[in-house]
């Protein structure tokens, strides 16, 4: 079955960085495209970055372009997340998924991984 483990999170100044991780299994991880989402307490989990499965072609939500780069290591069934310039807006739980365009391609989420920015 489908299992996704997100780290890398913790708790940063404003205009700090990380670097989110997440290792993917149970399909065939080079065949898909890969992202991230975040969510909130209380509201909708949104999308934050695509990449598609060779790695060639990326795609941000508005919110995070020129901040956030997605890169992945297909060889090691990983996504990453490379956070940059954050704010206190971007704390919330961030969690990967395999793709099929830009909504998750199964109905099964990991542990997610918290992220706080202080102001």
């Amino acid at each position: 079955q489908v299992q996704l483990v997100e780290s890398g999170g913790g708790l940063v100044q404003t205009g700090g960085s990380l670097r989110l991780s997440c290792v993917a299994s149970g399909r065939t991880f080079s065949r898909y495209a890969m992202g991230w989402f975040r969510q909130a307490p209380g509201k909708e989990r949104e999308f934050v970055a695509r990449i598609s499965w060779s790695g060639g072609i990326e795609y941000y939500a508005d919110s995070v372009k020129g901040r956030f780069t997605i890169s992945r290591d297909n060889a090691k069934n990983t996504v990453y997340l490379q956070m940059n310039n954050l704010k206190p807006g971007d704390t919330v739980v961030y969690y990967c998924n395999f793709l099929n365009g830009l909504a998750p391609a199964f109905n099964y989420w990991g542990q997610g991984t918290q992220v706080t920015v202080s102001s």
